[in-house]
């Protein structure tokens, strides 16, 4: 292994820049952006595989510039990971008491709360504050610079107090909830509009050109089971891992571990896509990258009568992240929502470890080529090399119709991409699929409303999880063909304190990436180099058990 380290100041965003819609929300991503880790210049004994660009210029600054310090490993001819810490001195960040508006969920109509609310509200609720006696701050909060959501002002925050120490923040809104105001501590430094003091990034940069090895995306042989990504990258004797799509994290949803996104391992669709979203397919063991986003279609036929299946490997009547024809609330992509389908036609492959889901309904059990073994109530397991299909409503009455034994019921699956062109899975192919789009073409292009991480119409739907700070992992693929994998870690005040979705596509395009998507992130964000997990992960209890990972394996592997 080759290992160099280097400092040097990165730029900031110009004035021309700080002059559009999204000037402050994009201008600390711009700043932390810039950097370019792809790039190193003017460090002694670096070697040709590490400085083979040409130093890059950078514009005149006018505010105070963020420091870097990079380090580059060589892990394998052709995949080099790159480490960084990302500071700016000009960054005041402090722990406070955010006041939330209420809301109501625009499709569940349950009430629930908001950080930012109409400035009617956040008016009203200042003098209310003040009334009580405190001190508030309003503060207006902008969109962000997303393809298709609107301009301007997003909402308006009200803020209490500014306090060094959290302990501080919790006991100041335990007093304002005590007057009769809904309040949690907040650390400023999460908030788009603030410049991050503090990002710790790991990138992982794989030339296919160069290495002899595959990349692929897998469940490591069971879609119903949840592993360490370092675990999974021990045991495969991987070079570098990341953590792959979205996935079930609880019972209510369905089978933990069971993809909530399109998945494909080794060519075979073991999860249906939710709407149309974003994908990283690795096709012919990563020889070909692209990103696109993908939809999926699955029929039955039995005879002459067709019934669409609408999911594979999930519990009948529950979509994790909706995006289904017939599921209710929506029928669109919705992030961290569990829709539900009355008619519905589940299929279950071989590589469902668990056991079957039982209720109401029926199941026809197939073997490899279709012929029905046996049909009857759900439950039981799937033979290895079979297949079981599983029905609730209408579908039920379809299998109770068409599944006979000894008759052949074939599924045809078909996945396209954006265009609407066919994508043929074959051996050596994978595909996992997150959200959303943040680089399309070279441009920044981040449709977090038609993938459904945010409603712009329900502010107290998605502002969190996309406009606030958090720990991600990103892909992309850049104009020389090379496979981006990237995380930055989150939640840790003056430590590292995340990304929004937009300072992560502004950071995916400085990398050069002329494709990029967001995959899972939060507490799932991991990076595994050699089998050893080398970022620091939010969750209290460690390295969170995931769903799929991508995994960069060397050549010659059992």
């Amino acid at each position: 292994m080759h290992s160099e380290s280097g400092t040097r100041p990165g730029r900031t965003a110009t004035a021309a820049r700080r002059r559009r819609r999204t000037r402050v929300a994009l201008g600390a991503a711009v700043a932390l952006a810039a950097i370019n880790p792809l790039t190193f210049s003017g460090v002694a004994g670096a070697t040709p595989a590490a400085t083979a660009a040409e130093p890059v210029a950078y514009p005149a600054q006018d505010t105070p510039p963020a420091s870097e310090h990079w380090t580059t490993q060589t892990v394998a001819p052709g995949v080099q990971v790159r480490t960084g810490v990302i500071e700016r001195a000009d960054a005041a960040p402090s722990w406070t008491v955010t006041v939330q508006a209420p809301a109501v969920n625009r499709l569940t109509g349950a009430a629930t709360w908001s950080d930012v609310g109409s400035r009617t509200w956040a008016e009203t609720t200042a003098q209310q504050l003040r009334d009580a006696g405190f001190q508030p701050v309003v503060q207006q909060v902008p969109w962000p610079d997303y393809a298709d959501t609107p301009h301007g002002t997003m909402g308006w925050r009200v803020r209490v107090g500014s306090y060094t120490a959290q302990a501080e923040a919790q006991s100041a809104s335990h007093k304002v909830g005590a007057a009769g105001f809904r309040s949690v501590a907040a650390w400023s430094g999460y908030d788009a509009d603030q410049p991050a003091d503090r990002e710790s990034v790991h990138v992982a940069v794989i030339d296919p050109r160069t290495f002899d090895g595959t990349v692929e995306s897998t469940h490591n042989g069971d879609v119903a089971e949840r592993e360490k990504t370092s675990a999974v990258a021990a045991q495969l004797g991987s070079l570098v891992a990341v953590n792959g799509g979205f996935f079930i994290t609880s019972d209510a949803d369905g089978v933990q571990g069971t993809p909530a996104a399109a998945a494909a391992y080794d060519g075979a669709l073991e999860s249906m896509a939710a709407g149309t979203r974003a994908a990283l397919l690795l096709e012919d063991g990563g020889r070909h990258i692209r990103i696109t986003d993908v939809s999926t279609e699955v029929t039955a036929r039995a005879g002459s009568s067709t019934y669409a299946v609408e999911g594979i490997n999930r519990v009948p009547g529950k979509v994790r992240n909706c995006g289904r024809p017939g599921a209710v609330p929506t029928e669109q992509p919705r992030q961290d929502l569990t829709c539900s389908k009355t008619d519905d036609l589940v299929r279950f492959t071989s590589r469902f470890g668990a056991g079957l889901p039982t209720g109401p309904g029926t199941q026809a059990v197939l073997d490899a080529t279709g012929r029905v073994l046996s049909a009857g109530a759900r439950g039981g397991t799937v033979r290895p090399g079979g297949s079981v299909l599983q029905g609730i409503g209408s579908a039920a009455d379809w299998l109770a119709d068409h599944a006979r034994p000894g008759e052949r019921i074939t599924v045809k699956e078909a996945v396209r991409d954006a265009e609407g062109r066919r994508v043929e899975l074959g051996p050596g192919d994978s595909m996992v699929s997150a959200a959303p789009t943040l680089v399309k073409d070279g441009r920044i292009d981040i449709d977090a409303a038609g993938e459904g991480t945010l409603d712009p119409q329900d502010l107290s739907f998605g502002y969190a999880w996309s406009n606030v700070r958090q720990p991600r992992t990103m892909a992309g693929i850049d104009k020389r063909g090379r496979l981006l994998l990237v995380t930055v870690d989150g939640r840790q005040p003056g430590v590292s304190e995340g990304f929004t979705l937009a300072e992560a596509a502004s950071f995916m395009r400085s990398l050069g990436a002329v494709d990029a998507l967001n995959l899972d992130g939060g507490g799932s964000t991991a990076m595994a180099v050699g089998g050893t997990l080398v970022n620091t992960t939010s969750d209290a209890t460690g390295e969170r058990p995931v769903g799929d990972t991508v995994q960069v394996l060397p050549a010659g592997r059992d």
